[in-house]
């Protein structure tokens, strides 16, 4: 519930700190004093339009901040939560207009987009005033007010979520769908690629080995040649060679009996060159002896790494890169075939949730066809109290025009009103009289209190072209709902100021230069002498004090 508003700078309120209590508080005071400025500053906090003008002269800017107790509001908990906006306490919806115009909007401290204000306050307070601040003239709110009477809350929220996981299957599914041409097409490419490149069976390392052999291969005669002559000049030339050079060189000096000391190094590395050169002409002649210059290899080779060069340049890819594209291929075909079975899936799940849908959509139907009537004449019983005699309420089952899975349910569900006999029922938006309207309104929420989800409700001027029995009725209605939550109501009848718990009296101060609002929370003495103020004007006479102190009375009994 509402437990403190702090209003600063706005319109003629320079200063106002008002604690709220739980009950009916009603809200007096001559006309013009402000007692709607109250509202309207509280209008706010709850996401209102501002406009510069409300700074009082003089100020720079007006703040209006509201505390809100919601420990019992489970709803108002969850959604701060979603947001990571929970604060220990009550919870601080807060608003700042600058005179230029300006405007800033606070949740527990962190700043917050006006419709976040807005989305916040529908879950704690319910204003009935201006057509502006009524949910009661939103569709969303009948249907919800209908489930709660109903019982159906639950089976609503699930109706809810079955359509919103329907809808979300059903994109998903038509997101695969709009590609499955495209996806055919791919899967047939990539199928024919794969194909070539298995036939194409490219071993490992067998690219870096062709092209070694093709090279060899094509420069066989030169490579002979180049052996040959190398063996004939380490081994074979008559005119001398490097092997013979090399044994007369160690002949010669190791020929000697004495050898001097110096000269065995020489003799070591010349014994080992000679060693070399020989097993070099063992490889050499080997080479030779074996070297297959096969002209039909060649061909092979070449025909094979044509094969291979011609399928890297259609594909766009160095030939070293063909293992790697078909792994590529490979892998894009596998998520091609995984989303044509998420799509055979997603085709079941659609069909799942639909049947879900459906079976939960048609128990909470029956449900609201049950309730619609009973709540219907109560709120019609309510209004005949309310003095709108003849009048007329009744709620419609509107069928939803599309088979598809909606939000709310097989139906829309409209509340509609006739004000006064022999007029057509229409709907509350189009309801003339703000007096009427406020009256209905308040035979609705006197049914559904009892299972409404905002726990505070403010009624301005709900007393409107009412007065006698009808308004002392207005005023017990009132604190029916008091007993129940919170009920702030703006009232000119004393008959309705009587059966408040609490009486708040706004005046206008003028102690100083510039007239200002202020709020003081009446104790009892002055509480009945404000109703024998409303009962008899500004003299007061002990009739009408006495008259006030028993309505007081008879409203506490």
């Amino acid at each position: 519930m509402l437990v403190h508003l702090s209003i600063h700078n706005y319109a003629i309120v320079e200063h106002l700190d008002l604690e709220l209590e739980g009950g009916m508080s009603v809200i007096t005071g001559e006309t013009g004093a402000g007692k709607s400025i109250m509202l309207d500053a509280l209008g706010l906090t709850l996401g209102d339009r501002a406009e510069n003008s409300v700074v009082r002269p003089g100020a720079d800017k007006a703040d209006i901040l509201a505390s809100f107790d919601i420990g019992d509001i489970p709803e108002a908990r969850a959604w701060l939560a979603e947001r990571d906006l929970e604060n220990e306490g009550p919870c601080i919806l807060r608003r700042v207009i600058t005179a230029e115009g300006r405007s800033r909007a606070y949740i527990n401290g962190s700043p917050c987009p006006q419709s976040d204000l807005r989305a916040l306050g529908e879950l704690l307070i319910d204003i009935h005033s201006q057509h502006e601040h009524q949910s009661l003239l939103k569709t969303d709110t009948h249907r919800r007010l209908l489930d709660e009477y109903a019982g159906a809350s639950e089976l609503a929220r699930q109706v809810q979520l079955a359509a919103q996981r329907w809808r979300q299957t059903r994109h998903e599914l038509e997101r695969i769908s709009r590609s499955s041409d495209e996806h055919r097409s791919r899967h047939q490419l990539l199928s024919y690629q794969l194909d070539e490149l298995e036939s194409l069976a490219l071993g490992e390392n067998e690219l870096e080995q062709l092209e070694i052999e093709h090279k060899n291969l094509a420069n066989a005669e030169s490579l002979l040649a180049a052996c040959r002559q190398v063996v004939e000049l380490c081994s074979e030339s008559d005119a001398g060679n490097v092997l013979s050079a090399l044994t007369s060189s160690l002949n010669r000096l190791t020929a000697f009996p004495t050898q001097p000391t110096a000269l065995g190094e020489a003799v070591t590395l010349l014994s080992s060159a000679q060693i070399q050169v020989e097993e070099a002409m063992g490889e050499l002649n080997r080479f030779l002896d074996h070297f297959d210059a096969d002209p039909e290899r060649q061909q092979q080779l070449e025909e094979r790494l044509d094969t291979i060069y011609t399928l890297a340049r259609k594909h766009r890819v160095q030939p070293s890169d063909l293992a790697n594209l078909q792994q590529s291929l490979l892998e894009e075909l596998e998520t091609l075939n995984a989303d044509d079975e998420a799509a055979e899936r997603l085709a079941e799940e659609l069909t799942a949730y639909t049947r879900h849908y459906q079976e939960k959509a048609s128990e909470l139907s029956n449900l609201r066809a049950r309730a619609a009537d009973h709540l219907a004449s109560a709120v019609e019983a309510e209004m005949q109290r309310l003095g709108m005699p003849g009048g007329r309420f009744s709620i419609q089952l509107r069928a939803s025009q599309t088979d598809e899975p909606q939000h709310f349910g097989l139906e829309q569900v409209e509340f509609l009103v006739s004000a006064n006999p022999g007029h057509p029922l229409k709907t509350l938006a189009k309801v003339a009289s703000g007096g009427e309207l406020s009256r209905i309104s308040l035979a609705i929420q006197v049914i559904t209190a009892q299972t409404s989800r905002v726990p505070t409700l403010v009624f301005d001027e709900v007393d409107v072209g009412i007065g006698g029995p009808t308004a002392e009725v207005v005023g017990q209605l009132l604190r029916r709902l008091g007993e129940r939550g919170q009920v702030l109501t703006v009232t000119h009848l004393p008959q309705v100021a009587a059966q408040g718990h609490h009486h708040l009296f706004v005046h206008k101060d003028r102690r100083s230069q510039e007239t200002r609002t202020a709020v003081t929370k009446l104790g009892e003495a002055p509480r009945i002498e404000e109703i024998a103020r409303m009962l008899g004007g500004l003299d007061l006479t002990d009739e009408s004090l006495a008259h006030a102190r028993k309505m007081v009375t008879s409203a506490k009994g």
